[in-house]
This record gives C-alpha cells, sequence and structure tokens, in this order.
C-alpha cells in the first residue's frame, strides 16, 4: 500500500514560533560569535569532530494533535485510515519543522533524531508529538553530505554508527517512518468458550498483526525510495495502544535511509578509528 497522499501543509510545516527564532539566533550556525547546543555525549562530540562534522544546534519540532475517533466494526480486522493519517501526518509536522530549524542554522544533518510521544493532563486526546536532534555542518563544505534534494540530511543513528557509516563510504539521507493504526476484531463468546484450556494458534489475530506490521514497513520502505536512498539501517517496529482501547494498536516502522558516496568522499585511511575499551565498573 502507498504511503499516504495528505501530506502535512508546507506552510505549517515550517511556522516556527518566535521564541525559536531568537535561541536560533544566538546559535552557533547562525552567529559566528554563538555557541553549540546539542544532546551529545561527550565521546560523541568528540567522535563526530573526527568524522569532520561540527555541531551547529541543538533542533526542535513539535506539533500538538488533536487525535479523532473513528469506529469500526468489531468483527473484522481493518485498518483505521483516519487515524494512521492523523499519526502519520502529526509526525511529519513535528520532523519538517525540526528540520527547518537546522535549515536556518545552514546544516547539513541532523543526527541523533528521537521521536517520542506524550500527554498532558488538559486531554487525553490530545499528544504532543516532539522531533529533536543536533544540527551537524560538515567541516569540508561544499555540501557533499547533504541528501538529494540539497537539504539536510536527518539520522537516528548514534555517533558511533555515523561515524562507521562514513568510514563505509555512505551517509545518511533521512530518518524515514510508516505508521498503521489496526483495529484487531473481537472474538465471539463461542470462540473464546471453544478456544478455552486448548494450546492453538488464533489465526485471526496473527492475520491482523501480520497485515499491520507490513503496512508499516511497507510505508518507511516507500518513504525511503521517494528520499533517493539505497536502503535502510537501523529498523525498528514499536506497537502502541495510546489512548484507543485494547483493540486498536499503532505499528510504527522507523529507520535510517542512506545512500553511497563517491569515493572522494569516504573517510581518508589515515583517519584516526574507533577502539573498543572495556570499562571495569562493569
Amino acid at each position: 500500500m502507498p504511503i499516504f497522499g495528505n501530506r502535512p501543509d508546507p506552510a505549517a510545516a515550517t511556522w516556527e514560533p518566535e521564541v525559536a527564532d531568537t535561541r536560533l539566533s544566538q546559535t552557533a550556525g547562525a552567529n559566528p560569535a554563538g555557541v553549540f547546543t546539542s544532546d551529545l555525549s561527550v565521546s560523541e562530540y568528540v567522535l563526530l569532530g573526527e568524522a569532520g562534522f561540527e555541531p551547529l544546534g541543538f533542533v526542535v519540532g513539535s506539533s500538538i494533535y488533536h487525535v479523532g475517533l473513528q469506529i469500526g466494526r468489531w468483527s473484522q480486522n481493518q485498518e483505521l485510515q483516519v487515524l494512521s493519517q492523523a499519526m502519520y501526518s502529526a509526525r511529519e509536522l513535528a520532523m519538517a519543522r525540526m528540520r527547518a530549524e537546522a535549515d536556518h542554522l545552514g546544516a547539513d544533518g541532523i543526527v541523533g533524531v528521537q521521536l517520542r510521544m506524550q500527554m498532558y493532563a488538559w486531554g487525553q486526546d490530545v499528544l504532543e508529538f516532539v522531533a529533536t536532534g543536533t544540527a551537524v555542518r560538515s567541516l569540508a563544505g561544499a555540501g557533499a553530505h547533504r541528501a538529494p534534494d540539497g537539504r539536510a540530511f536527518s539520522s537516528d543513528l548514534s555517533a558511533q554508527d555515523f561515524f562507521r557509516l562514513l568510514a563505509a563510504g555512505a551517509v545518511p539521507v533521512a530518518f524515514v517512518l510508516g505508521t498503521c493504526v489496526y483495529h484487531i476484531a473481537h472474538q465471539s463468546v463461542m470462540q473464546t468458550l471453544r478456544q478455552a484450556g486448548q494450546n492453538q494458534e488464533m489465526i485471526q489475530f496473527t492475520q491482523g498483526i501480520y497485515e499491520a506490521r507490513e503496512l508499516a514497513l511497507e510505508r518507511m520502505q516507500t518513504e525511503a525510495t521517494e528520499a533517493g536512498s539505497s536502503g535502510i539501517v537501523g529498523v525498528a517496529v514499536g506497537v502502541s495502544n495510546h489512548v484507543w482501547g485494547e483493540h486498536a494498536t499503532e505499528f510504527l516502522a522507523t529507520g535510517t535511509a542512506i545512500r553511497r558516496l563517491a569515493d572522494e568522499h569516504r573517510l581518508a585511511e589515515t583517519s584516526p578509528r574507533p577502539t573498543f575499551t572495556l570499562g571495569l565498573d562493569a
């Protein structure tokens, strides 16, 4: 099944609150006299430098979204497309705003992307979707590591994995995702009674879960193809119920789409390589 066609409004996606403009104007990427901010550990900061990148600023995107209701037939496995669209659009808005902040700083990419949700006391059906990461710039310049569309790449890879990826002659393109909110059919009373005390596969549940997971993975793969990548690394599939009850479940597939670089953009063989260490306090 193809990716959703109803993309977030570009004008809404690039909206930034005035307080964000103030913060960004004082950050290293926008002001040569400014300081960089990041969520990198000390080790990650050092390794990022070894990879030929410098941090510019901590970038954030947020969208507070009202998740509506959709009624499905209790006796039938089916995707709840209204909810799938809402969960997808909300995340895309948050990520687009994070990427807009990176563009404001002149970044070549965003590393350590995290995508999370949180609730507030003033509404159980209201969720905030937050995307965060550290905007970085290549010390080599010329934008060789940017995504095919000329904008900053995004990745949820650790600094260690980012270093290894560059050393292998590849670069992140985009943090990609696919989502599916699915209604798992209720069993009848007679089905429940027949299965009591027996070991047997619950075919209806297996089929529903399988289809939902496949839809999420296929949509993630479609995003990667549209981004001009050659593959996806670090794929993970999460399962959450959120606010809909026990029979409506979201499957979220995420990963980092990557592409191969030309040989001249690979890390030099003389670049220092990370060494394995074992802490004595383990």
